[in-house]
């Protein structure tokens, strides 16, 4: 028995970087997005879980085969392909994009912890981004950090699965919401929903996750377990659109944020249901708080000839910066100010489908990729991916400077 609950861990461990992805992707920002699309057009639009995650998939599986080909990070790669001011741009303005969107974490963890002990949030905050910090004083900071995300990640599907039986949700209209359809008025949510469900700063960083994992373990390997982390991502959002539109689109709630959710389900259900569903909350919150900071810390350490493993001070350094810029601006103004929120989109706009470029360049590359270069069906995957960025790119920029 104890052999079978060793391999069962050992597994587990295993999904380590896919799992770290679905995490830092599955942030307070995402669930927001999620429990509208849910709250406003019931479970319509579940079909559109399928199509991101497709794509998630296509790419976060591109940025693992990166990782296990070489021993040399994807940023040095692009470097000695383009130039080190590509690299350095690359870099710089993944920083910028997780530092702007750093403080939502911090007010994500805040609000679900204090809605629960009835306490002011802006104390939480600051306790778990001393404790965030904290975890960089481990000397093996990778095995901290996966063993965390694998807890986290449980926490949120227990509570979100958990809360799913409770509500008993329609099962015929969950089998309807898997049939492609647009609901009226729905382009923008949508949009917003697959821009946050398919990350690419989360598929290029699977890359270096892959490389740490092979680092800590002292060896390579030639597995690549990103797909059930991924496959997980969609379950949750799945979930989360699931209890929306269960309890909330037949009330005619609109949810501003994804702590609202809590609060239409405690008259219904109880307390034990609100605390369930924050628990979530917290798990989505302070896994993204971590694994956001981790990725603008390591790739702008790559870019500035640091290195990317978390083993080195510096890269730390630079994580806590995240952290500390997150939680400051948080306390400072109790939310992510809007001028923020539109620089990070900005620099996301001209960001994205750069980095999306490249990562298929790189992994179209035989000589580079060897036996693990993209596949026809990658290659005609990962292509439509890239026009789906594109596009989405496009629709930012008109909504942003057009419109």
């Amino acid at each position: 028995m104890s052999k079978q609950v060793e391999k069962m861990i050992s597994g587990l461990k295993s999904l380590g970087p896919g799992i770290i992805t679905a995490a830092l992707v599955f942030g307070p920002s995402k669930m927001t997005i999620t429990s509208k699309l849910g709250a406003l057009y019931g479970y319509s639009t579940l079909w559109l879980v399928v199509v991101a995650i497709f794509f998630m998939l296509v790419f976060t599986d591109m940025g693992a085969r990166i990782g296990l080909s070489s021993q040399e990070t994807l940023l040095s790669q692009i470097r000695k392909k383009w130039g080190r001011t590509v690299g350095i741009t690359i870099g710089m303005g993944v920083f910028l994009v997780t530092t702007s969107f750093q403080a939502g974490n911090s007010i994500g963890v805040g609000i679900a912890v204090a809605e629960a002990t009835g306490t002011s949030s802006w104390v939480w905050v600051l306790v778990f981004n001393l404790v965030g910090m904290s975890l960089l004083f481990f000397r093996s900071f990778y095995k901290t950090l996966e063993k965390l995300m694998i807890g986290l990640v449980g926490l949120m599907l227990l509570s979100f699965l958990t809360t799913a039986v409770l509500i008993k949700p329609d099962f015929s209209a969950i089998g309807s919401g898997l049939v492609p359809n647009v609901p009226i008025g729905s382009e923008a949510i949508m949009i917003a929903f697959v821009a946050s469900c398919f990350s690419i700063v989360g598929a290029f960083y699977q890359s270096y996750l892959v490389q740490e994992r092979n680092k800590s373990k002292g060896g390579n390997t030639d597995k690549n377990t990103s797909i059930t982390g991924i496959v997980l991502l969609g379950l949750m959002s799945a979930v989360v659109i699931i209890c929306a539109a269960a309890i909330l689109y037949p009330q005619g709630i609109q949810v501003n944020s994804a702590s609202e959710m809590s609060k239409a389900l405690e008259p219904l259900f109880g307390s034990a249901a609100a605390y369930l569903f924050l628990a979530g909350l917290f798990g989505a919150s302070f896994s993204s708080l971590i694994g956001n900071a981790t990725v603008g810390g390591s790739l702008l350490g790559d870019a500035m000839g640091f290195g990317s493993g978390l083993s080195s001070g510096k890269v730390r350094s630079l994580i806590a910066l995240v952290m500390v810029c997150g939680a400051g601006i948080s306390l400072a103004f109790g939310k992510l100010p809007l001028e923020l929120i539109i620089f990070a989109q900005s620099v996301t706009i001209f960001l994205v489908p750069f980095i999306g470029g490249a990562m298929y360049v790189v992994a179209n590359d035989r000589q580079l990729m060897g036996e693990r270069a993209n596949t026809p069906f990658a290659k005609a995957s990962g292509g439509i991916g890239l026009l789906l960025l594109i596009a989405l790119a496009s629709w930012n920029f008109k909504a942003l400077f057009i419109n």
